[in-house]
Parts: C-alpha cells; structure tokens; sequence
C-alpha cells in the first residue's frame, strides 16, 4: 500500500465514523437555519427599499430614516451571526474537530 492509498483510506474511515457524521449534523444545524435567516433579512431589506419607499423613508430622528437603521442593522446582524457561529463553532464543533483531527494524525504517522 502506498502513502497516498494509506491516506486516502484514513480520511475515509474518519468520514465515515459517526464523529464526523455528528460534526457534520452540528454544522449543518447551525449554519442552515441561520443563513436562511439572514437571507429572508437581507431580501425585506432589499424589497422594502424597491416597494415600500414611503415606509423607509419615514423619519425617525432628524434626517435618520428607516432604511437607514435597516441598512445599518445589515452590518449589524453580519457581525452578530459571525459572534454567534464563533462561539457555536467553540463549544460544539471544535472538541469534536480537534478529535478527529488527533486520529487523523496519528494514523498518518
């Protein structure tokens, strides 16, 4: 068996193991919902700006108008989601990834 077989047959076994199906699952739980979130966010924004200009343009204080606070919590949820997937990423993926990554690496010594 050569180095590159021998390899290909550790990450095999590694993605086949239910770690790494867990991992993925973990991932895949977080990440789906959230990027559908912000998306449907991203879209009223950009539809309110396009169909309901009178709404984003009502005053709130001084020349700040709706679209604006809409526009600027855009960066604000962007920043939110990537705090939130740090800390997610920290508890629930990386103990399992740094597992995973440990066999991998002694496998492949």
């Amino acid at each position: 068996m050569t180095t590159q077989e021998h390899d290909a047959s550790v990450y095999e076994t590694v993605q086949e193991s239910s770690e790494f199906q867990e991992l993925k699952r973990r991932f895949r739980a977080w990440t789906f919902p959230m990027t559908v979130a912000f998306l449907v966010w991203y879209l009223l924004y950009v539809v309110m700006s396009g169909w309901a200009r009178g709404f984003m343009a009502t005053k709130v204080l001084g020349d700040i108008n709706v679209g604006l606070i809409f526009g600027l919590l855009q960066f604000v949820s962007t920043f939110l989601i990537a705090w939130a997937y740090a800390r997610h990423a920290e508890k629930k993926l990386d103990p399992i990834a740094d597992k995973l990554r440990h066999e991998v690496e002694e496998k492949t010594k």
